[in-house]
């Protein structure tokens, strides 16, 4: 952990991190809340936030001036890269596999036939967390 920003006698300082350009004070101290910006978010950017209030010659606040927040910072999953796993052929079994390399949450992935005729599939055929579907003894059907 490490300190990002202060305000200490009337001076806002900012130190020398990745974030030093991306964040600041939403408003001006005095007049309002110290509510925090982080401009531009990455993932990386996702961690536990610790806000400390330090009052002059106060000693009744120790331990009572600390605000803890948790930001997670979404990501968009990737276009999914998909495969075939085995010899589509009468009677064999085939995996199909889609997976984004990147996520987060980590993307869930469902598996359906669009035509002729349409058919979802669901487990233990179909691994919504891992992207895969699974075809066995393939028909002319599938």
């Amino acid at each position: 952990p490490g300190q990002i920003l202060t305000y200490l006698d009337g001076v806002v300082k900012v130190e020398e991190t990745e974030l030093k350009p991306r964040v600041g004070f939403l408003y001006p101290v005095l007049t309002h809340n110290i509510s925090v910006f982080i401009n531009a978010t990455r993932e990386r950017d996702s961690g536990q936030y610790m806000c400390t209030v330090n009052v002059v010659d106060d000693a009744t606040s120790t331990g009572k001036n600390v605000g803890v927040i948790n930001l997670t910072v979404l990501v968009p999953p990737a276009v999914p890269s998909c495969h075939l796993h085995g010899h589509p052929a009468v009677g064999a079994n085939v995996t199909l596999s889609c997976a984004s390399a990147k996520g987060k949450p980590s993307p869930t992935y469902h598996w359906q036939r669009t035509a002729p005729p349409p058919q979802f599939f669901f487990p233990p055929v179909q691994d919504p967390t891992k992207g895969t579907l699974k075809l066995t003894n393939l028909s002319l059907d599938m």
